[in-house]
């Protein structure tokens, strides 16, 4: 049917009228007909996501523009995230929206332009992950030097499993190892990955996790650069080596694992230490510890020997002999101090006897005085004479009463200190001594002799008198006979 008819005429039949909808319709029906699908390049703009998971954009050039939609099931499965200013290639049909007539390209794919579609997911996704500190030194958990079970998350099946599991029996057998079978690539295999990190951290007892895989192609490596396994790595509580592919693959899991390895093998060699290494560290050890002792040893020894040359070991009685000496010095220094002490004691009493009775009668003089003036002071003046002559006969009575009182304080505290200074004077050791005792000794001047059975003929005894000691030899010896 034509889009255009004739202009009609007056003999001609009265034209046909469109209504609106039927002409969209009709145009969409060329638009996709005749052009249908089609590549085309362009700088994204406007661009906005709905929350339907749909994405409405505009592709334009220097010279024009066009509207663009892609659906969320293509929506889903970009690798990447567009942006606005971003140069694409996309494929898609023409088609038009016909409740505003325009007419758009329905996307089905997408391509940057310069990169492809994954190496630009993954720069778009490191930088995000590096923003958030998911790369951050300070966030590596350290591994431990010793671990007593290693998980290793991974494909049962592959090279990778086979290799670690070769290194990690050669080189440390006192471990168990055991691995979590996981898909490493296709759809649904990071979620995998994902899930089976998170089940390993509810287990008990796990020291170390490796994740990885052997080589392949960017393609195959891609479920360790998803975004949900990064953050599964990061949230973990165990500590985990990346060990993805060779060393010239580099995935996003490697950057946020504590540890990368450049191979699975390498993954078996850092995990656990080398049984020969530790062997060789310990009978070093063992040998340092062996000349430090022998060190030790000597030193010892020497300085042994040093003490054993002092004179305190070689001479040991000239100390004791030294102490005896001075112990006797001691003791004839005490029995003077003794003496003097009692001597000056007697002194001493002597003063303060006299010097208590004098302040006792000047306090009842003073006393006295104070009285006689008081009692004075109340006489009327009448018979003021009277009243004097009253008290100066009390007090001549007083005074007479005094010096009696006085002689007899005097003449006790005379007989008191006599009897204080025999006392003290029979108390007196040297005063023993000095009526002709004498205190007698073994050699040792400290056990004191009371008995003819405590000392031996022939043995050497000290009598010490009043002035001086006698040292003399035991010729024989007689028990009191009961």
């Amino acid at each position: 049917m034509p889009l255009v008819e004739t202009l009609p005429n007056s003999q001609a039949a009265p034209p046909r009228v469109w209504t609106v909808t039927q002409l969209t319709a009709q145009i969409r029906g060329l638009l996709e007909d005749e052009i249908g699908w089609v590549w085309l390049g362009g700088e994204i703009s406007n661009l906005k996501s709905h929350n339907s998971g749909h994405v409405y954009l505009t592709l334009k050039d220097d010279g024009s523009q066009i509207s663009a939609v892609m659906w969320r099931s293509a929506a889903a499965r970009l690798p990447f995230r567009l942006t606005d200013g971003m140069q694409v290639i996309v494929f898609g049909r023409v088609s038009l929206y016909e409740p505003q007539g325009k007419y758009q390209i329905i996307i089905e794919q997408v391509q940057p332009k310069g990169l492809g579609p994954l190496e630009l997911a993954f720069r778009q996704l490191r930088e995000k992950l590096e923003r958030e500190g998911l790369f951050a030194r300070e966030n590596k958990k350290p591994l431990p030097r010793f671990p007593r079970r290693i998980v290793l998350v991974t494909s049962p099946s592959g090279a990778a499993v086979r290799d670690m599991l070769q290194v990690i029996s050669r080189r440390w057998r006192g471990v168990e190892v055991w691995v979590r079978p996981v898909r490493v690539q296709g759809d649904g295999a990071a979620q995998d990955i994902a899930a089976a990190i998170a089940e390993v951290n509810r287990l008990d007892g796990v020291d170390v996790m490796i994740v990885g895989r052997g080589g392949g192609s960017l393609e195959d490596l891609w479920a360790f650069n998803e975004e949900v396994v990064a953050r599964a790595i990061f949230g973990s509580r165990i500590p985990i080596i990346s060990a993805v592919g060779h060393e010239v693959d580099l995935t996003i899991a490697d950057l946020v694992a504590d540890r990368r390895a450049l191979t699975p093998s390498e993954a078996g060699e850092l995990v656990v230490p080398s049984e020969q290494e530790i062997r060789q560290e310990l009978d070093h050890v063992a040998s340092r510890l062996v000349r430090s002792l022998v060190e030790r040893l000597r030193v010892s020894r020497l300085r042994v020997e040093q003490l054993a040359a002092r004179r305190p070991f070689r001479l040991p009685f000239d100390g004791v002999h030294a102490r005896q000496q001075r112990c006797d010095d001691l003791a004839g220094r005490l029995g003077r101090a003794v003496w003097n002490r009692f001597r000056d004691a007697e002194h001493r009493l002597a003063r303060l006897a006299a010097a208590r009775l004098v302040r006792s009668l000047a306090e009842q003089l003073r006393v006295c005085r104070l009285r006689v003036d008081q009692l004075a002071a109340r006489r009327p003046f009448r018979f003021p004479f009277d009243g004097v002559r009253a008290r100066q006969q009390r007090c001549d009575d007083l005074a007479g009463r005094l010096g009696r009182a006085v002689w007899n304080r005097f003449r006790d505290a005379e007989h008191r200190l006599a009897r204080l200074a025999a006392l003290a004077d029979g108390l007196s050791p040297l005063r023993v001594l000095a009526r002709g005792y004498s205190l007698t000794t073994a050699e040792d001047g400290r056990t004191v002799l009371r008995r003819a059975a405590d000392i031996d003929p022939g043995q050497r005894i000290i009598t010490r008198l009043a002035e001086g000691k006698v040292v003399s030899r035991v010729e024989e010896r007689q028990e009191t006979e009961s």
